[in-house]
């Protein structure tokens, strides 16, 4: 039996409720956390990330309250079987690592997932994908790696025995320690407990001198202290010091990109590291009515045409839209859009210049996306984030492809209602609605590692409101980061292309006349970190695009410390 241990006073950790950090502030002398350790914990989170220096201050104003912390302590007795160790509670949560490098790597990470789902393991955070050189034995194939956070009702080695079946019916067997496998499950954490017995070490043995399990271990968690990081903290600085010093001293972010490790993002059957060139995502609306372009390509023949040029210019993705999402555009039903889209498409799709590009369909209508990607899509881009068809998440989780999502408030019709442009802080608002519905999209089945996420410049945003945002990408991603690191580090989409604002700053009402304005938003977005950009001009926004990237790789090569001869 797993008992907790009595505490003086006749209490134990059982009959403790989890805390607010207020609650914890006014805690009793009992506990054991140090000053010292919160704060040297704090400051490491608060920059662990160079995009949040900035934010260092207020960030660690909002971590007062967890000053003092409670460490649940717990005493263990081993029955004769090590399966009968028990945990009362209705439902903990746990923490798994995923690993592969036999067959298709992320094909079998959606099986375990599923399998996992179906015995009883709810998942609601998933990391980023890392690609990695294989450790201890290092003649086998790269292995992909993540982690999942959950919550289930099944006991430590229930736990145990039901991803080691999950392991064998997707074919591991035993072999060489650390050699290759199909699937690879390791429960890293389970509750706030501490398990040492025979078949079973809780927190996993030897995660402090992994990289690839570090890595995503962080990625589960956010910059805000909560209850449960402070019982993870408390367990793992035991060990080596802390989650985040852990990872700092491995060296942290700097280890993404080299050594052996990518971040990567599953699209068209490929790991493709977005974060290593900006991406150009031409545009073509076969619409009448959008505020561009409309009414240019609603042949077939003139479409395809379009799309020849912007492959020829250097588009790398082509954004396949047959609904204007202008403001105050009348909304088509799903078979009206399909009947515009659908002949394009499959036109676009079977062009020889297509080899190696990707298609996206931008659609708010979870039919429409079914569809397209049967077709052969490879992304969705959902203006909506899925607000306008309750369908759209569970829909795009078994398409198992990439998800855009936007930053929209209302409908087309209703977006630039004055009621929709009141913000406070619009990037901090923005930040935090565009991450409610990535968790929601996470709940529903779609991983965090094919989740990219767009402020929606234009889209319930005024002139002001959507200056803000091209500025503050930086502090977008911190403010996301408060809450998940693995969402705050998805690629991110800007869409500045000829919109009303730029028209409005340079006094160009006609929308084909702000190219010039275009290429300077596009600029200052992809130097503030945007990894996608759409645009109808895809010539001129692809040499901004070069430059920044050249600007970028020589300050990374030779950053400038601000001195001068």
């Amino acid at each position: 039996m797993l008992i907790p241990c009595p505490k003086k006073g006749g209490k134990n950790t059982s009959d403790v409720k989890s805390k607010t950090p207020s609650e914890i502030r006014k805690s009793s002398s009992r506990q054991t956390v140090t000053l010292s350790r919160i704060q040297h914990w704090v400051l490491l989170k608060a920059i662990y990330e160079m995009n949040i220096f900035n934010q260092l201050f207020p960030v660690i104003r909002g971590l007062r309250a967890a000053k003092k912390s409670y460490k649940a302590s717990f005493c263990f007795s081993r029955s004769l079987r090590d399966s009968s160790v028990e945990v009362h509670s209705q439902e903990q949560e746990v923490i798994i690592a995923l690993g592969s490098n036999v067959g298709d790597r992320l094909h079998n990470f959606d099986e375990a997932l599923q399998k996992m789902k179906k015995s009883g393991i709810q998942i609601t955070r998933h990391a980023c994908l890392y690609e990695t050189e294989p450790a201890y034995v290092t003649d086998q194939p790269r292995f992909l790696n993540s982690a999942v956070r959950g919550v289930t009702k099944l006991q430590p080695h229930e736990l145990l025995k039901v991803l080691k079946k999950i392991e064998r019916d997707m074919g591991r067997t035993d072999g060489i320690r650390y050699g290759p496998r199909p699937i690879d499950l390791d429960i890293l954490f389970y509750g706030n407990h501490t398990i040492n017995t025979d078949i079973l070490t809780i927190p996993h043995e030897r995660i402090q001198e992994r990289p690839f399990v570090m890595a995503p271990l962080v990625d589960l968690f956010g910059l805000d202290i909560d209850d449960y990081t402070i019982k993870l903290e408390n367990i793992f600085s035991k060990r080596s010091g802390g989650l985040f010093e852990t990872w700092e001293k491995l060296g942290g972010e700097s280890l993404v990109g080299k050594d052996g490790m990518e971040r990567v993002v599953p699209i068209a059957n490929q790991l493709r590291n977005l974060s290593s060139k900006t991406s150009i995502m031409g545009i073509l609306n076969v619409t009448p009515d959008s505020f561009s372009d409309g009414g240019k390509y609603l042949s077939t023949q003139s479409a395809v045409c379009q799309v020849q040029l912007m492959l020829s210019e250097g588009a790398d993705i082509i954004d396949l839209g047959a609904q204007s999402t202008r403001p105050m555009a009348s909304k088509l039903s799903a078979k009206e859009e399909l009947d515009r889209l659908m002949p394009v498409l499959e036109a676009v799709k079977n062009m020889p210049e297509m080899e190696g590009k990707l298609l996206s369909v931008d659609t708010f209508y979870s039919q429409v996306a079914a569809e397209a990607v049967s077709k052969g899509a490879h992304l969705v881009n959902d203006v909506s984030g899925g607000q306008l068809d309750s369908s759209m998440h569970s829909v795009v989780a078994t398409l198992k492809v990439p998800y855009i999502a936007m930053h929209m408030r209302g409908d087309p019709s209703t977006m630039q209602n004055s009621e929709n442009l009141e913000y406070n802080d619009v990037c901090k608002e923005v930040a935090y609605e565009l991450y409610t519905r990535v968790s929601d999209a996470e709940l529903s089945g779609i991983p965090a590692w094919r989740i990219i996420i767009d402020p929606g410049i234009g889209f319930s945003k005024n002139t002001e409101q959507n200056l803000d945002i091209l500025v503050g990408l930086p502090l977008i991603r911190s403010e996301i980061a408060r809450r998940s690191l693995s969402v705050s580090h998805a690629p991110l989409l800007i869409g500045p292309s000829r919109k009303r604002f730029l028209g409005e700053v340079c006094g160009r009402p006609a929308a084909a006349e702000r190219d010039p304005a275009t290429i300077a938003a596009v600029t200052s977005g992809v130097l503030g970190g945007a990894n996608i950009v759409r645009v109808h001009n895809v010539k001129d926004n692809r040499d901004a695009v070069k430059l920044c990237g050249a600007m970028m790789e020589r300050k990374r090569s030779y950053p400038c410390q601000g001195k001068h001869n």
